[in-house]
């Protein structure tokens, strides 16, 4: 094979990856995306190839690094930098995945067989990678479907790693196909199990979609899509004029029924102290509202502020005011109220690297100066250490309000609901992106998280696009971008707890496990072997 037959399945890989994402794709082309590296990786596994490692870390980081260009190079509409070290090392990090199973496999199995282990290798990435100081998981496998949510019904069990193993399954029984094609018996063999494997699931979610029936009580919404720029307006509009703009659109709306109005993350911009939140002028704002109001319930973003007590155990969030001498957080704020003037806040705790986090804030704290304003607040935010769910009915009724990137993850979202959340909102702001899909993947994977937890979701941003989804992840009453709107709806109240909310990532779990077994056993055959030539 010449070098030119390798890049060019190289190109073929990353194209693949890339006509298959949502949300213009056709994710069915996933099935096939990995057979041109197993190509590239089993031509270097087999003898007597040299520095077979390199090489293929060479290929994979062509096709992985294509991939993320073509779907996310949007990012560098925010941030030119961003979007660049995001490019460059999430594919940096498939690319080490990637050889990471090429050596294990090499080792185990030898040539032509074992390619079944990168399922465990690739889900172990995803995992970890959600979970680190430099998470970016716009591109995990399962998610590659939420643009056709009537093929994935079955992630109320599964999660979106479910859709990963459908993934590498699928390709590797298609490339056993390919390999096979010759031999009568055996193409028959594969491909009877391809069919059944990609089949099967599709067939059974698609008699789930169409048989689903919401359940529960259902309440009135309206969700407020106000059009702020956020590089022109949000930070040099009055706060009055903001919610003057919030309120106008949402008295179009509301009726006496209406039971919740949810308004888009950093809607208010002005500096509020949560430990005397009764005198920001936009919390009155929000009170005098709810008096024409009484039924409602508000969510709304904000950027909010908190003061510690001497004597207070500090974050490493923390910030020390020197001219007022104090030590203060700031945070991306769900700010929840109703007419008793109770409120509740939950903190925004999927940090937006280099935006709201300094990555390692042990050694890098320093750098929290440097960081990118795109939130309201600049420098290392405090979270919430736990996913709170806010009371929207007398009878114990809850909303879990994430927070812009957070929806992209299925185990966070889903602990909502383990807190008794019957109704999940999204609070986003997607203007920094521009009219690119950015916004427009970040839609779908609110279709993931409605699946995953059977919930009815409100999705209010503040210059994307707004909508409602019900619990089968179909998108409802969904806005146009850059463009001022207000819509409302009857939503669900779902008591039902999914496979899925009660076990969280156990697919992840169980393949970091594996992953883990078949990593020592390489490292215990390599010097098994290494031990044997040099006896000989």
């Amino acid at each position: 094979m010449k070098r030119i037959h390798l890049l060019m399945l190289a190109l073929l890989s990353a194209a693949l990856f890339s006509i298959s994402w949502p949300a213009r794709g056709f994710p069915a082309f996933l099935f096939a995306a990995f057979i041109p590296l197993f190509i590239i990786e089993d031509y270097f596994t087999r003898p007597p190839r040299r520095r077979s490692t390199f090489q293929v870390f060479l290929y994979s980081y062509l096709a992985f690094v294509i991939w993320n260009l073509l779907t996310t190079w949007w990012v560098s509409n925010s941030t030119l930098f961003g979007g660049v070290f995001a490019i460059v090392c999430n594919s940096l990090f498939m690319s080490i995945t990637f050889i990471t199973y090429h050596w294990s496999r090499k080792k185990i199995f030898g040539p032509g067989r074992g390619h079944v282990i990168l399922a465990f290798f690739w889900i172990t990435f995803e995992f970890l990678h959600q979970d680190w100081d430099l998470t970016w998981s716009w591109l995990n496998l399962g998610s590659g479907f939420d643009s056709k949510p009537q093929w994935v019904q079955w992630y109320e069990y599964t999660g979106i790693f479910g859709g990963a193993v459908w993934v590498i399954l699928a390709n590797v029984f298609i490339y056993n196909l390919i390999l096979n094609l010759k031999v009568k018996r055996q193409r028959a063999a594969w491909i009877t199990y391809s069919a059944i494997l990609i089949m099967l699931p599709l067939c059974l979610s698609l008699v789930r979609f169409y048989t689903y029936k919401e359940s529960g009580k259902a309440i009135e919404a309206v969700a407020v899509q106000p059009n702020i720029d956020p590089y022109k307006e949000q930070y040099n509009l009055e706060p009055s004029e903001i919610m003057a703009r919030i309120f106008t659109l949402a008295e179009k709306q509301i009726t006496p029924n209406t039971a919740l109005l949810v308004c888009p993350e950093s809607a208010i911009q002005e500096d509020i102290w949560e430990n005397n939140l009764e005198n920001c002028p936009s919390f009155r704002e929000l009170q005098d509202f709810l008096m024409k109001h009484p039924q409602l319930k508000i969510i709304i973003g904000a950027s909010t502020f908190y003061k510690f007590k001497p004597g207070d155990s500090l974050p490493s969030s923390a910030r020390f005011a020197k001219s007022l001498n104090f030590w203060y957080d700031a945070y991306n704020t769900a700010l929840f109220t109703d007419t008793s003037r109770n409120y509740f806040t939950y903190h925004k705790s999927k940090l937006v690297v280099g935006v709201e986090k300094m990555p390692f804030p042990k050694y890098l704290k320093w750098l929290d100066k440097y960081a990118l304003d795109m939130g309201g607040t600049i420098g290392t935010l405090g979270i919430s250490p736990d996913r709170l769910a806010f009371p929207i009915l007398k009878d114990s009724a809850k909303v879990g309000t994430s927070i812009c990137y957070e929806s992209v993850y299925g185990e966070f979202v889903s602990g909502f609901v383990r807190n008794g959340a019957q109704l999940l909102c999204i609070i986003t702001n997607d203007g920094w992106w521009k009219d690119t899909p950015g916004h427009r993947q970040h839609l779908k994977f609110a279709a993931l998280r409605a699946i995953e937890t059977r919930r009815s979701i409100v999705r209010s941003a503040n210059t994307g696009i707004s909508c409602f989804v019900n619990p089968k992840g179909e998108i409802l009453q969904a806005t146009k971008y850059w463009e001022a709107a207000v819509i409302k709806g009857n939503v669900s109240l779902n008591t039902e707890m999914t496979f899925y909310v009660k076990y969280g990532d156990y697919i992840a779990r169980f393949a970091m496990y594996a992953s883990a077994m078949l990593f020592l056993l390489s490292i215990g055959l390599s010097i098994k072997n290494r031990n044997k030539e040099e006896l000989t």
